[in-house]
């Protein structure tokens, strides 16, 4: 941790300023708007209020190390997935199949990341687990709606545990001039990411004319898409103090990353479309939108598409 605590306090208390000044901004604004302004401008606010949580948390992971930061995301694969299965058609044959879920899987894919073995994390779950789902399922002799059971497990393997998973995956990788310092990719990314879903989300309120997916995200359109891709690739290049890329590789990380939560974003979107519903699940931060899923959904598809361009782009 001592190569890393410079830019991390420096970041951090950055971090905090930011969070400080946008509620003073948004109190100015609200009441300038029309009803849908202050709407949208309240939705920031809480937006901002479930940062102030995930910045904590984060930083107090990052602070603990490695450890920290991989117990801090075993605890999201356990609550998404959790999430993900209340909403998929489970029957009681399924019970051997979800037990090696959250029993099995869940921690042996963790325990590889910890011990840096890639070729295991890396093919258990889209190999083998994948293989041993419908095994159990099937062992239980229930055929009705096999095929979507199964499916719905092994994507919530998928998107719970595999992608996360990534995002404690980078402490493992070795960059040449950047030892001891990966603790700060999980930043970048997480920092990029979610601001890149809130920046979307201002400029299709101040520009929005074309949506992209209304039945899907009414709120998504593709000026607000265009706006938060280049603001992203903004706030990249301001951290990019924080990374090995430089500041033109940090902006095009960030568009790369923006784009890729912007469609994890959009996939979990039809997926509550799909279910009725509007959110995955009540928050720990009261007042705040959504879920586990809701917060990570941008995080969960741009994690495992930032590990292999670092991967093999940069080790």
């Amino acid at each position: 941790m001592t190569h890393i605590s410079t830019e991390f306090w420096e970041l951090l208390g950055y971090l905090l300023l930011v969070l400080l000044i946008l509620p003073l901004i948004c109190e100015v604004l609200d009441g300038r708007f029309g009803v849908r302004r202050n709407q949208a401008i309240r939705n920031i606010d809480n937006r901002i209020k479930a940062w102030w949580v995930m910045i904590v948390v984060l930083a107090i992971a990052v602070a603990l190390g490695s450890f920290g930061v991989l117990a801090l995301f075993i605890f999201c694969s356990f609550a998404t997935l959790r999430e993900f299965l209340t909403l998929t058609n489970t029957r009681l044959a399924d019970s051997w199949a979800l037990s090696a879920a959250f029993f099995f899987v869940l921690p042996f894919q963790y325990l590889a990341v910890g011990m840096g073995w890639f070729e295991v994390y890396e093919l258990f779950i889209p190999v083998y687990a994948f293989l041993a789902m419908p095994m159990l399922a099937a062992l239980r002799g229930e055929p009705h709606s096999f095929l979507i059971r199964v499916a719905e497990t092994q994507w919530s393997l998928m998107i719970c545990i595999f992608c996360i998973s990534h995002v404690p995956a980078l402490l493992t990788l070795d960059i040449a001039g950047f030892e001891g310092k990966t603790l700060l990719l999980v930043l970048f990314l997480v920092i990029v990411v979610q601001s890149s879903d809130t920046l979307q989300y201002i400029w299709s309120m101040i520009l929005g004319r074309r949506k992209i997916a209304p039945n899907l995200s009414p709120s998504k359109t593709l000026e607000g898409l265009i706006g938060g891709v280049l603001s992203s690739c903004v706030v990249g290049a301001l951290l990019s103090f924080i990374t090995p890329f430089g500041v033109f590789g940090a902006a095009a990380m960030a568009g790369v990353l923006s784009v890729a939560g912007f469609c994890g974003s959009l996939v979990m979107a039809a997926i509550k479309r799909d279910r009725g519903i509007k959110e995955w699940g009540p928050m720990v931060v009261q007042q705040a939108q959504g879920g586990f899923i809701d917060r990570l959904d941008s995080v969960i598809f741009a994690a495992p598409v930032f590990f292999h361009l670092v991967r093999f782009g940069w080790t």
